[in-house]
């Protein structure tokens, strides 16, 4: 039986001292229309939080300029770091990436595109100094998103939640600050498809939701398409829970009752009925459909897992670094394989 056990120590109260070193990690992907703007705003910010701070900035394969924008900034700025994959690995990749790096007594995860404003970031490093070892960020409203999209993100997060075999917050993202301790036990996880969503409620601590209103994005367009979205709620179900599988038997459970039902309707019908012959054909119809639905449907989610877990097996690194820009005197690795 194996464990994590973080090398950590809580004073009584839980509440933790002033000072200390707060990390920043931000994925970034085709965002040089604003990342200028949300460096500006970040560098403003953390200089009220009362602790020293460094800035993570994850480059995910960008194809315009952003990461020309972000050797400049790190050049001017010694307190960031400039992480730049070797192709486009992904936004859970490049957090865990940046979570790799960090070497904060805190790490806030938050995105480039000034929809979560850093402004809230004093309030989660409040959260954090009276004793949550997670503080969240959690959703009052999510201004310039379609109806549509607030809708399938409420159900989507509510979903999730109950299919999840350990407490999961709704209505919130990635936005978020990690105690050192929680981000150890993340990083030391050995999935190589990650999901910090799930990962993170997984490991555990004491939570604590800071309320905020997201914003619209300041420039840019979102990087997650419907597929894209798609794919990344397949993987959070699959990669988190088990309920999936047995669903299986939800519906192998509702079949046999309605086949019973079927069987009952048809075999009457062929006595009574006044088109016994059709009625009887249209009920068998239906019986043999449903039979044939249910270990499809059965087929196919199994294969969901075992395509993950042979991506598991073969031990592919999560993400790929091509190079390190800022603390050139620290050894990188190249990859993870976690």
């Amino acid at each position: 039986m194996s464990g994590f056990s973080p090398d950590t120590t809580r004073l009584p109260d839980r509440r933790r001292p002033t000072g200390g070193l707060l990390s920043i990690v931000i994925p970034c992907h085709n965002e040089a229309a604003v990342i200028d703007d949300t460096h500006a705003r970040l560098t403003a910010v953390l200089a009220t939080t009362g602790m020293d701070h460094e800035i993570v900035y994850v480059d995910d394969g960008s194809r315009d300029d952003t990461l020309g924008r972000l050797e400049g900034i790190a050049a001017r700025d010694p307190r960031v770091t400039v992480i730049e994959f070797a192709r486009n690995f992904g936004q859970q990749a490049a957090m865990s990436a940046g979570l790799a790096a960090a070497r904060g007594d805190a790490i806030v995860i938050t995105d480039a595109d000034l929809q979560d404003p850093p402004e809230v970031i004093p309030e989660m490093v409040r959260a954090w100094r009276n004793g949550a070892d997670v503080a969240y960020g959690r959703r009052r409203q999510r201004a310039g998103e379609t109806a549509f999209k607030l809708v399938t993100a409420s159900l989507y997060h509510r979903l999730f939640a109950s299919l999840s075999p350990y407490p999961v917050p709704v209505d919130t993202g990635d936005f978020k600050l990690l105690d050192r301790a929680v981000a150890d036990a993340v990083i030391a996880l050995p999935e190589k498809r990650r999901y910090l969503r799930g990962l993170v409620p997984w490991a555990g601590f004491r939570h604590e939701p800071v309320w905020y209103d997201r914003h619209p994005r300041a420039a840019g367009e979102t990087k997650y398409s419907p597929w894209k979205l798609l794919k990344l709620a397949t993987d959070a179900l699959i990669l988190s829970s088990d309920a999936p599988l047995r669903l299986t038997w939800v519906a192998a459970a509702g079949l046999a009752v309605t086949g019973l039902i079927a069987t009952t309707i048809a075999t009457l019908t062929t006595w009574i009925g006044p088109s016994r012959e059709q009625v009887s054909l249209a009920a068998l119809t239906a019986i043999a459909s449903l039979v044939a639905t249910v270990p499809t449907v059965a087929v196919a989610i199994v294969g969901e897992y075992v395509a993950r877990t042979y991506r598991e097996v073969q031990g592919r690194p999560t993400w790929v670094i091509r190079r390190t820009l800022g603390r050139t005197a620290e050894a990188r690795p190249t990859s993870r394989a976690a």
